[in-house]
């Protein structure tokens, strides 16, 4: 759990994550990434429970692997962003509109409330539903061709 960053992680009794580094010790810290949809392996910020930055990481290849297996664990629990792999159906092309989609994580319906709940990401798309999950499709063009025409429909 040391890193060649200078400080140690673990998991406490709890299931917390605490920081140590110079002595200090710090419990319940939470991993925060600088850019989590466009570079999700750089720039990550260790902040303790006060809300104060401990640490700053440039990339998660520069710590050992049981702190970013850690790192990636607590990570997992705070971002759910699904995938999604293909568009189903549409109830309507006005909105709102229910949308049926088959996402990593499984079948999803949910509720688009507007056009300007669907963002550009690059290549892909940023999909948020009326109860505010972000859904995710990496590459449009990936898509069949049948989701690529039901999405194009609302761009």
């Amino acid at each position: 759990m040391d890193d060649r960053s200078g400080f140690t992680l673990h998991r406490d009794d709890f299931g917390r994550l605490v920081f140590m580094r110079a002595g200090q010790t710090h419990v319940g810290v939470v991993p925060v990434r600088a850019f989590p949809l466009t570079a999700p392996q750089e720039g990550l910020s260790i902040v303790g429970a006060e809300g104060h930055e401990l640490a700053w990481v440039d990339h998660l290849d520069a710590l050992d692997a049981s702190a970013r297996k850690l790192i990636e664990d607590e990570l997992a629990h705070r971002e759910f962003m699904p995938q999604i792999r293909a568009l189903r159906a549409v109830s309507t092309f006005a909105t709102p509109s229910t949308w049926t989609v088959e996402t990593d994580r499984g079948e999803a319906r949910f509720v688009l409330k507007g056009e300007e709940d669907i963002r550009r990401l690059g290549p892909g798309l940023l999909v948020v539903s009326s109860h505010g999950v972000v859904f995710r499709v990496r590459e449009l063009a990936a898509l069949d061709r049948h989701s690529r025409r039901l999405f194009e429909r609302f761009l």
